[in-house]
């Protein structure tokens, strides 16, 4: 095979080709694996020592050019003119606005949410989703035999002893006090799990916000001053606020904490179910059992915490009566937050 002529025919085939299938057919013909290159380096193995020197740069001399040529010709081939033409492009046509997407409205009282707390010296820290169960329930001080600790009541993972699916943000609670000493002042967003059945109030993921202070001499005055700034940012400076005893394992004594009514100001209304107060989170000075558990001397320190479900925020916030609204991807919906 004359090397000399090989170049002179690639022009030639070169230059019928107008569309790039073409042009990807010849170059397959010269540099695929079984194209003409190939078979001019698989005869080098067969010409006289002497020879093979030579031969060789005159093969790699020809595959450059021939690279140089599909790369110049594909170029003119993917021209302006050529697109607009293969695709009927109208320049002169107005473009079409792409919609914009913007925050989901959980995240965005989230950030709010914890914004508020960070401008009164709380630190945002997060935790993991898997937790094992002692940070879960034992750290907190939730017995064995507390109906959460049931399968019905929490996600268990298979096959992996005592791991879960957090079922509250508390754990990290206990991670960040045995890791760090007082004074503390944190909130932890983030998602929760529970095998709960689907309706307008509840899910099996929803979000959770817990906040927690410790040092020396916290007294309750403390979180009443806290919580109630922060329901004043939220929902309005005319707002009211009330605690109701409750009970809670990791806290003592415990709290419910509700608002008065930011539909009917208190007065009673359907939203409200008649009564003037809608509940917002749970509270409470840390219990002397799990400053035990982490290694903090109860006697030295105290502190308080808190947790609020975050779709519960979100839904008196905006009025909202279904909690499946934020999570069905409807457009509608969410464009009006």
């Amino acid at each position: 095979m004359d090397i000399n002529s090989i170049q002179p025919q690639i022009e030639t085939d070169l230059a019928k080709v107008v569309t790039l299938p073409a042009l990807e057919e010849v170059r397959v013909k010269y540099l695929g694996r079984k194209g003409l290159i190939a078979e001019l380096t698989s005869s080098i193995p067969g010409l006289a020592v002497e020879q093979r020197g030579a031969f060789g740069k005159q093969v790699n001399a020809l595959k450059n050019t021939l690279l140089g040529l599909l790369a110049e010709k594909e170029k003119n081939l993917i021209t302006k003119d050529n697109i607009v033409k293969k695709s009927n492009l109208d320049m002169g046509m107005p473009g079409v606005m792409q919609k914009l997407g913007h925050i989901h409205p959980i995240t965005q009282v989230i950030d709010e949410i914890c914004t508020i707390f960070n401008r009164m010296g709380f630190s945002i820290v997060q935790g993991p989703e898997v937790e094992t169960e002692y940070n879960n329930f034992t750290g907190l001080n939730i017995p064995l035999e507390h109906p959460s600790r049931d399968a019905f009541d929490t996600f268990y993972l298979k096959n992996y002893s005592k791991l879960l699916l957090r079922s509250h943000t508390s754990p990290v609670q206990v991670r960040v006090m045995k890791t760090q000493k007082p004074p503390l002042a944190i909130v932890v967003p983030g998602r929760v799990y529970r095998p709960d059945a689907v309706d307008a109030s509840h899910l099996f993921m929803f979000h959770q916000i817990e906040g927690f202070l410790v040092d020396e001499n916290i007294r309750f005055s403390d979180l009443k001053g806290i919580l109630g700034l922060f329901a004043q940012s939220v929902f309005g400076q005319d707002i009211k606020m009330r605690f109701r005893p409750h009970f809670f394992p990791f806290t003592e004594p415990s709290v419910e904490v509700d608002i008065s009514c930011i539909i009917c100001k208190g007065k009673g209304c359907s939203v409200c179910g008649r009564k003037g107060w809608l509940e917002i989170l749970g509270a409470g000075m840390i219990h002397p059992n799990v400053f035990a558990q982490v290694g903090y001397n109860p006697k030295a320190y105290t502190g308080f915490a808190f947790g609020m479900g975050v779709e519960r925020i979100a839904m008196l916030k905006y009025g909202i009566n279904d909690i499946r609204l934020f999570f069905e991807n409807d457009l509608r919906f969410l464009r009006q937050f």
